[in-house]
């Protein structure tokens, strides 16, 4: 059994500011281990339940976060970037599954340090019309390969959020969000606990295969500057729907990849803090 663990920041144990997650933080060291702790979590899960290669992407911001000797040596770690998948880098239709760890709840949502990839300069996103960040655009690409996400790990808004986009995901709320940079925490060996038996629950029974994805799917993204919408248009394929708002037609996974064109576009002319 081969499983994909999708390795996100905010929604890990215990964290809730951005000094927490960023480097340079007064706490990001700390939080980089608890981020490598909520992640050994899932594969002792896994190899509970048989699985024989497990591949963790760091998924957030730098993507150098977990530090290659504090994962668990049963998984292999894609770290660095620019990767041309950026949060799914390495997920393929030869997995049997995914896990998403220490994800967070889209932009515009009352979850510890939501956002959707952006931080502030993304608005609002949809995928096929339907209000999308981070959790839902994982889930639909990782169905377009085939592959079942089948345990998500944040905050209670981030589990919510997943419920609501697949209600088929077990969520573990290892937070419960009492404002953007503040939440009651549980214990984290309770969370950590929490993490392993979901994992090893869901993947010791044969995951259902998600639905087949539409032929052809549309993705829009408002953002706060219009420069950036303008900036966009000269790509071929991306239309405006108004001064700040971008849409595109294509499948997935190449649309997943094409939105990363974006944010590499918008990164070079913005200069925003993620949190601020």
């Amino acid at each position: 059994m081969r499983i994909y663990i999708s390795a996100d920041m905010e929604g890990i144990t215990g964290l809730v500011d951005a000094d927490d997650v960023q480097p340079g933080g007064r706490d990001y060291e700390r939080g980089r281990l608890m981020m490598a702790e909520d992640v050994n979590a899932a594969v002792r899960g896994a190899v509970a339940a048989g699985a024989s290669d497990i591949v963790v992407n760091d998924a957030h911001g730098p993507m150098r976060n977990l530090l290659p000797e504090t994962v668990d040596a049963r998984a292999r770690l894609l770290r660095g970037k620019p990767k041309p998948m950026g949060m799914l880098a390495g997920l393929t239709a030869e997995h049997d599954a995914m896990v998403c760890v220490g994800y967070h709840a889209r932009a515009g949502t009352l979850g510890v340090l939501s956002h959707s990839f952006m931080g502030h300069e993304i608005e609002d996103m949809w995928l096929d019309g339907r209000p999308v960040g981070e959790i839902g655009l994982a889930q639909a690409t990782a169905a377009a390969f085939g592959v079942p996400m089948v345990v998500l790990t944040g905050d209670d808004t981030a589990c919510a959020e997943i419920s609501a986009w697949d209600d088929s995901v077990t969520a573990v709320a290892v937070k419960y969000a009492h404002g953007r940079f503040a939440a009651e925490v549980r214990p984290a060996e309770e969370a950590r606990r929490a993490i392993e038996e979901a994992v090893t629950a869901r993947l010791s029974v044969t995951p259902n295969a998600p639905a087949a994805p539409p032929s052809s799917s549309t993705l829009m993204v408002r953002w706060q500057s219009a420069s950036v919408a303008a900036t966009l248009l000269g790509i071929p394929g991306v239309t405006a729907t108004d001064s700040r708002t971008v849409r595109a037609e294509g499948e997935l996974p190449a649309l997943y990849r094409q939105f990363y064109v974006w944010t590499r576009v918008a990164t070079s002319l913005t200069n925003q803090a993620p949190y601020c």
